[in-house]
């Protein structure tokens, strides 16, 4: 169990960040740099899987870290 929790916090790190580098951007900063002015839109289909995913997958890593937190304290 001691080396199967940080190679699951590994693996889902990764998936985190792969799920937030799909994610499109923002122009919360971008108009201020010369970017344009977008309408808000909804999210639709694999957007609205991807933001489910990048939540389910952040719960996730943030259980997986208090378990480890707690089982390194026994």
């Amino acid at each position: 169990m001691e080396n199967l929790l940080p190679i699951l916090q590994i693996i889902v790190s990764i998936l985190l960040i792969v799920f937030i580098l799909l994610q499109q951007r923002g122009t919360a900063l971008g108009s201020t740099f010369g970017g344009e002015e977008n309408v808000y839109s909804s999210r639709r289909g694999l957007e609205k899987k991807i933001f489910w995913a990048t939540v389910i997958f952040t719960a996730l890593f943030i259980i997986l870290a208090v378990v480890n937190l707690l089982l390194s304290n026994v």
